[in-house]
């Protein structure tokens, strides 16, 4: 990787949105610690291998957020971008010396349930977090436009996957069920696989499974856990007793230091 302050040379964020060929991780900093950070770096590594065919020194990637949250307000979410600003258009294929941005933004509160709609969409290459999110964002804004708050993806089989930047679970009246579907490997899903004490499965949920599902949530490191109010016209208890056990189970997570 490079040294170097990525935010103090603005050729690298022109090339970024010249080109638009990178990977990021979404993380929430509270008192200089991060909920999930070795997943968050992880993640960084592994896609890093995926997208520029290299290794990721994650103590950089530490070093850097430190250096961010200095001046950062408290909590902050913060997005540790990897890019190549060398990288051309018509040589994606060169070798690749990839450099890291960090930027940060108020945390925010508490927000309110959401409303989606349904829609045929598949983000590409769904395994890696990276930043071609135009897809993603045209369909959220779609979705707002006819006066939902956000969007929820099918696939190709029209089972649901994930939402344009969050994860999706489900609660069917005895368990917890996770989507079965080529998504984005959530950090904040992660967690909760690990720490929800009640029963758990993944499995296939297509349109028809929606209204006998008893409660719905998104997951995002930015927010936690959030209630789905309704999908297209099925409607959720947004105050059902599992959506609580899984907001403390999440706040539960000792936060690592950075």
């Amino acid at each position: 990787m490079e040294p170097g302050d990525a935010a103090a040379e603005p050729h690298r964020l022109t090339a970024l949105a010249m080109t638009n060929y990178g990977h990021f991780t979404t993380l929430r900093a509270e008192g200089r610690r991060v909920r999930g950070l070795s997943l968050h770096l992880e993640r960084l590594r592994r896609d890093c291998r995926t997208v520029f065919g290299t290794e990721l020194d994650p103590d950089e990637v530490r070093a850097r957020i430190r250096d961010a949250l200095a001046d950062a307000p408290d909590p902050v979410t913060v997005r540790v971008t990897v890019s190549d600003p060398g990288l051309r258009l018509e040589r994606p294929g060169a070798g690749a010396r990839p450099q890291i941005l960090v930027t940060c933004r108020a945390a925010a509160g508490e927000l309110p349930p959401l409303r989606v709609r349904t829609v045929s969409h598949c983000r590409e290459v769904p395994a890696v977090k990276h930043t071609g999110l135009f897809g993603a964002l045209h369909q959220r804004r779609l979705a707002q436009l006819a006066g939902f708050d956000d969007a929820l993806f099918l696939d190709g089989r029209s089972a649901v996957s994930e939402g344009p930047t969050w994860s999706i679970g489900f609660f069917d009246g005895t368990g917890v069920v996770w989507p079965a579907a080529d998504v984005l490997p959530g950090i904040t899903t992660a967690l909760l696989r690990r720490h929800h004490a009640g029963a758990q499965r993944t499995a296939e949920i297509g349109i028809a499974h929606l209204s006998g599902m008893a409660a719905a949530f998104a997951t995002n490191s930015a927010f936690g856990v959030r209630p789905i109010a309704s999908i297209d016209e099925v409607t959720y208890d947004v105050e059902h007793p599992v959506l609580h056990e899984l907001r403390e189970e999440y706040e539960s997570v000792g936060p690592e230091p950075v």
